[in-house]
């Protein structure tokens, strides 16, 4: 990161990693652009960043679930001073497809997916023209693990990490830094929103949610397209990316392999 000041726009920021994310980048001498529906929460936040350092805070009231609230916030990163946006806004649910109906499906598209993709694809339009920007996606790693938990939730952070990877080939070369940070289990408020109670996790389960944020700076400092902050050895996941490579020259030909043809008698 340049040692010039910068300005970084961060979603969820009233609460948990986005509020974390806030005072570590505020640490750093960057100005915050704090975006959350919470506005007294915001507010109350400003003068414990300023005394870390924070050379300037703004506040932008937005429910990133409202299409209007999202265009105010693409309005504000087409200003063209933001240097760094962290698309953290993000929800859970309580239960999965059966316990869930269509308001629910909407709510959780729009704030997980819908969202951080204009706001990204905005700001991305904003950093090739200046040449340099970063833009950080809050995935997770049930990305990798849809079958540890309901597949609606995991399925929007699986998008958010596509996202990611065809952004960082596309636009790393112009200058803009992708990240996407795939958390494990961290002890945030999304749980007891989702309806679940963090103490009953086993022990060592949970990452507390500074280490958490503290390990994705890190991995932003190296450049790193893709940060999984529990995983203790990184070659399992460059060993599944590889993997994954491997099979794109037979993704897609002209013949229908010899396992799928119908046997004749």
């Amino acid at each position: 990161m340049s040692s010039d000041v910068q300005t970084a726009l961060i979603t969820g920021a009233s609460t948990g990693i986005g509020a974390v994310y806030a005072d570590r980048l505020a640490r750093r001498g960057y100005r915050l652009i704090l975006v959350a529906r919470d506005q007294a929460r915001m507010q109350a936040q400003v003068s414990a960043l300023r005394q870390a350092g924070a050379p300037d805070v703004e506040i932008l009231p937005a429910d990133l679930t409202q299409p209007n609230d999202v265009t105010a916030v693409e309005h504000r990163l087409q200003q063209g001073d933001v240097t760094l946006l962290v698309n953290n806004a993000g929800m859970s649910l309580k239960g999965g497809l059966l316990e869930n109906g269509a308001e629910e499906f909407v709510r959780i598209i729009a704030l997980n997916v819908t969202a951080p993709t204009r706001l990204a694809a905005v700001a991305a339009k904003v950093f090739v023209a200046r040449g340099h920007g970063g833009i950080v996606n809050l995935s997770s790693v049930l990305a990798l693990a849809p079958e540890m938990f309901e597949g609606i939730y995991s399925g929007t952070k699986a998008y958010l990490l596509n996202l990611s990877q065809a952004m960082a080939a596309q636009l790393g070369p112009q200058g803009v830094q992708i990240q996407a940070v795939l958390p494990g289990a961290t002890r945030t408020e999304l749980w007891g929103k989702a309806g679940r109670d963090m103490d009953e996790f086993p022990p060592g389960f949970l990452m507390e949610v500074g280490d958490m944020v503290d390990a994705a700076l890190v991995g932003f400092d190296r450049k790193e397209p893709v940060t999984i902050p529990p995983l203790p050895d990184a070659g399992q996941f460059e060993a599944m990316h590889a993997a994954r490579r491997a099979m794109a020259p037979n993704l897609s030909r002209s013949e229908v392999p010899t396992r799928y043809r119908v046997q004749s008698n």
